[in-house]
């Protein structure tokens, strides 16, 4: 009897262990940063910002959560942080409000964005990105993350950080496609990153999944054609508004 219950419990404890190597759902908050002050010394014209540099501060937060099992996340605006209408003022971008859901069984995203006073519903599949690995290894949030750097919009470098012990090909935004999930997102020609800061390994309720359809609805071919058409009269300004879009 004695050698059974030993049997049972080592079981017991070969199970745990093998269940505490993955998250497999779970509620992960990112804090996206966002270099103002390189922003705005992008500007055509930043005699302005020069003499407003002090003002301003240099980086700026907000929060969003993301929600996800083994088939389905959901990325979505988080927390207010307390007096961050600089942040809106200054180079936060039309990704501020967006929500994206994405079905990894069905291969389908769906994301709503506002893009100033535009609404867009987006579906279509699942963005495809050639990402490379790399040899660097980071932990954030207590797990071992590897590196991995793409492209989008034909030029624009991304680079990643995810880890395999959460066996979910998501990330931030609409990004995803490597094996595990991003927990570290940069764009440094938008001077801006995504980093996961906490996770709570609590299963999302099926009510979690849900997105408004409003707005006009576009594939992601068509909301870059239809963005790009109405920023081109902006100059050096236009590229990066875009790039802000089609996250």
């Amino acid at each position: 009897m004695k050698r059974i219950l030993i049997t049972y419990l080592l079981l017991a404890l070969t199970a745990c262990a093998s269940f505490a190597q993955h998250t497999l759902a779970g509620k992960i908050e990112f804090e996206r940063r966002v270099n103002i002050h390189a922003q705005l010394a992008e500007m055509e014209n930043n005699s302005w910002f020069e003499k407003m540099k002090s003002q301003i501060p240099k980086f700026n937060s907000s929060y969003f959560d993301m929600l996800f099992d083994s088939t389905r996340s959901i990325y979505k605006p988080g927390r207010e942080v307390e007096g961050n209408t600089v942040f809106k003022m200054f180079g936060g971008g039309p990704a501020t409000e967006n929500t994206v859901l994405t079905d990894f069984r069905a291969g389908i995203i769906k994301a709503t964005k506002t893009v100033f006073e535009q609404k867009f519903f987006v579906q279509d599949s699942i963005r495809v990105i050639e990402w490379k690995e790399k040899d660097e290894i980071r932990t954030i949030a207590n797990f071992k993350c590897h590196k991995a750097v793409g492209i989008i919009c034909d030029s624009v470098y991304v680079v990643a950080f995810y880890t395999e012990d959460i066996p979910v090909s998501g990330g931030p935004e609409m990004f995803g496609g490597l094996p595990g999930m991003i927990m570290e997102l940069a764009i440094p020609r938008l001077h801006t990153t995504w980093i996961a800061t906490k996770i709570e390994p609590t299963a999302p309720k099926e009510t979690d999944f849900t997105i408004t359809e409003k707005g006009k609805k576009v594939t992601e071919k068509e909301l870059y054609e239809s963005v790009y058409d109405s920023f081109k009269k902006w100059g050096a300004m236009a590229a990066r508004n875009v790039w802000w879009t089609v996250l």
